[in-house]
């Protein structure tokens, strides 16, 4: 259950980089590159940092199969894709709580420190939108769109604390995941956005 819903949040990470490379009139490889980016830039990053070798998205060739193919999909019918992107955006909440839980309680089973935990679940989140966003030549959307890596954050501490505190593992990461999704979701909704500083001039 937990490999398909994994799949589900790379297969939706993998859709939302193909759409903007679509929307940048990229090639059918760009597409492609962008999927892979997207779907699992963030994962490579926490391997990297945790110091896993080879990163799990470089040898397990699901998450290739399903970052690649959703791209080519997204490619050949990007219209349609279009018009799900509510879903897309749904799917995507969802990815975002499982790679931040996941990336999290990685982070902790490998002995690394709460706090590094926390950023590094965090970073398994936002990692691959934020490289996405760079090749782009894009301000990554993460820093200045909706509620987003705050709830990354949250869940990421959450999950956190509840190692901290010898809490069962299981009910602790459902909670930060529904946690993250919910906020997700509510800040989509509600259009929120973290508070930005004022221009110099007072506007």
């Amino acid at each position: 259950m937990l490999i398909a819903l994994e799949l589900i949040g790379i297969a939706a990470f993998a859709a939302s980089g193909a759409v903007a490379a679509v929307r940048a009139r990229l090639d059918v490889f760009g597409v492609i590159v962008l999927a892979l980016t997207t779907a699992l830039g963030g994962g490579l990053i926490r391997d990297i940092l945790l110091g896993v070798r080879p990163p799990t998205a470089l040898v397990t060739w699901p998450y290739l199969a399903v970052a690649g193919g959703t791209g080519l999909v997204v490619f050949w019918f990007h219209p349609t894709v279009e018009k799900l992107r509510r879903s897309v955006l749904l799917l995507d909440a969802v990815g975002l709580g499982l790679f931040v839980t996941a990336g999290t309680s990685t982070a902790l089973g490998l002995g690394a420190p709460p706090y590094a935990a926390c950023l590094v679940g965090m970073t398994t989140g936002i990692g691959g939108g934020a490289l996405r966003d760079v090749l782009l030549r894009e301000i990554p959307l993460v820093l200045r769109r909706e509620i987003y890596a705050v709830a990354a954050l949250g869940g990421a501490v959450l999950v956190a604390v509840g190692h901290w505190l010898r809490l069962p593992a299981a009910p602790v990461t459902i909670t930060a995941s529904v946690l993250i999704v919910a906020v997700r979701v509510l800040a989509l909704w509600r259009k929120w956005n973290a508070p930005v500083a004022r221009r110099l001039d007072g506007a």
